[in-house]
Formats: C-alpha cells, sequence, structure tokens
C-alpha cells in the first residue's frame, strides 16, 4: 500500500465554454458553497469555444470565498513563464492566497504553432517546462537580491525584478504521464495531476508511475511524501454499483478511499458540468472518503 499521508481534497474540473458564458463561473460558486477544495478549469488558449482561462479564474476569485483555484492545466507555450509568474502571485494575493499553479508541457502543437507559439518535440516541451518552473520560482522569491537571471535552452530571463511574491506558497502542480515527465515531477514539482480517464491500466498505472515520481524525488534529496498525489476523475451516479466510479455515493466512497490508501492519491478533482452532481460529490462523497480513510489510517497507526 501507498499512503503519503496528506490531508484529503476534493475539487471539480470544468470545461470553460463560451456558451452559456457564465456556467463556469456559476459551477465554480456552486463548488464554493457546497464546501469543496478546489475549482479548476481546461486551458486550451487556442479554442475559440472555450473562455480565456485566466481571465476565467480571475472573474472566478472575485465571486468565490473559500475555494481554491487552479488552470487544470496552464498552456505553458502560449504563456510567458515571467508573465505567468507575476499573473499567479497577483491572483493569489486579490484572493487571499486561494490559487494553486497547475503546468502542463503543451500537447496541441499545431494549434499551439497556429496561434504564434513555438513547435516543439516532446522532449524539449519537458525542457521547457523545467526552465520555466524555474524562473516563475525564481519570480517569486522576492526577497532574493538582484535579479532573476536564467539562460535556458528555450527561455531566457536577463535581470527581471522579483516579485510580487504570492501571499501563500504556490503549489506547482504538474500534468504528466511519460516517464521523463515523471521524473521532472519528482525533482521539482509540489504536485502530479493526471487524469484517471487517460490511464489504458486502470488504477493500477499508479503504481510505476508513482515509483517515478519517488526515484527522481530521493534522487533530488525530496522526500516522495513533500508531492501531493492529485488525480482528474469522472463516473456515473447510479443506484447500484457496477464498476468503479459507477455506482452509489457510498461505493464512490470506498472507491476513492481504496485510491488514496492503495495509490497514495489525495486530491480527487471530478470532472463535471453538472450542479447536482457537483452537490452530491461534496454532500457524500468527500465527507464519507474521509471517514474511511481517517478510520484506516487510525486502525493501522499511520
Amino acid at each position: 500500500m501507498t499512503d503519503y499521508g496528506h490531508d484529503l481534497l476534493f475539487g471539480t474540473f470544468t470545461t470553460p465554454t463560451v456558451q452559456p458564458a457564465r456556467q463556469a463561473v456559476d459551477l465554480a460558486v456552486v463548488a464554493d458553497r457546497a464546501g469543496l477544495d478546489l475549482v479548476t478549469f481546461q486551458d486550451h488558449p487556442y479554442q475559440p469555444r472555450f473562455l480565456d482561462t485566466w481571465t476565467l479564474l480571475s472573474y472566478v476569485a472575485a465571486r468565490t470565498e473559500r475555494v481554491h483555484l487552479s488552470a487544470n492545466v496552464l498552456n505553458l507555450p502560449l504563456r510567458p513563464p515571467a508573465v505567468t509568474a507575476r499573473s499567479a502571485a497577483s491572483l493569489d494575493l486579490l484572493s487571499g492566497g486561494r490559487f494553486e499553479l497547475g503546468l502542463g508541457a503543451g500537447a496541441f502543437w499545431d494549434a499551439i504553432e497556429a496561434m504564434g507559439g513555438r513547435r516543439l518535440s516532446p522532449g524539449q516541451a519537458i525542457t521547457a517546462l523545467e526552465e520555466a518552473i524555474q524562473i516563475i520560482r525564481e519570480v517569486w522569491a522576492a526577497e532574493k537580491p538582484g535579479g532573476v537571471r536564467v539562460d535556458g535552452e528555450y527561455y531566457q530571463v536577463n535581470g527581471a525584478k522579483r516579485g510580487p511574491a504570492p501571499a501563500h506558497d504556490v503549489n506547482v502542480w504538474i500534468g504528466a504521464y511519460k516517464p521523463r515527465m515523471l521524473r521532472l515531477v519528482g525533482r521539482v514539482a509540489d504536485g502530479w495531476l493526471p487524469s484517471l480517464p487517460y490511464f489504458q491500466g486502470g488504477p493500477a498505472d499508479l503504481v510505476a508511475m508513482n515509483e517515478r515520481i519517488d526515484e527522481a524525488a530521493a534522487a533530488a534529496g525530496r522526500e516522495p511524501t513533500q508531492i501531493r498525489r492529485l488525480l482528474n476523475i469522472s463516473g456515473e451516479f447510479a443506484p447500484t454499483g457496477r464498476s468503479l466510479l459507477n455506482g452509489p455515493p457510498e461505493q464512490w466512497a470506498e472507491d476513492l478511499a481504496g485510491l488514496t490508501l492503495e495509490y497514495g492519491v489525495s486530491a480527487f478533482i471530478l470532472m463535471a458540468d453538472d450542479p447536482a452532481t457537483i452537490e452530491l460529490f461534496a454532500a457524500e462523497v468527500a465527507p464519507a472518503t474521509r471517514q474511511l480513510v481517517a478510520e484506516e489510517r487510525a486502525r493501522a497507526g499511520r
């Protein structure tokens, strides 16, 4: 069993469609009022059917009170890292410390290139992402002397002024699946943010992926427990259980508790655009999962 011991978080993953324009905002308000921990949105700046995610996050921050916000995940190739760092810090300050930074290396390169971005190979994109994270953290380090200087292969910053510092230690979560990206998570990230539907082997794929992250973390002198394992999930509420995350709320709680205790997942982000589903997830699944995990941890003396 692999339980990294983090407190459990529950959130939503919403599609930021232009029509109806306020749907994503209204769903975030539902999640906030229902007591969920996170609201997250896809980021596809080249997609005209979607609202701009950064603008949406800012608007949602003003409409909510306690829930944390993140892109799931931010399209780095179309967002310069030094500007992203200042934007993130600004939104964290304005929201009272409620912003987290989900990042992706990029995937849809034809669309990225059509928007004026640079086409990169998968290996190049990973190197660029690591350089970007270094720049972002250096910009946030407002107390350090001197300007930010990073002479990377894909990003160069030559004496940029530091700051502002965020209101809290903003977490950097990386969406990743392949071995080299998983090693990057282990070296430099605060969290790993994949989607369960993309796992060809189902939850069992988490075993090998966690091992790669843990090995890279240890090689970098980090404790693997420093890295939170988040997971985008989808499913269906039904009167009787049929399969993983396809059944009544009590089965969902058992399924999610198993993913925590067996595979170390400690944040579940529901892919849903329906208010009733979000409310049911918050009211019944989240508390029941927390109770099951707490009871098993107590029994095991963790």
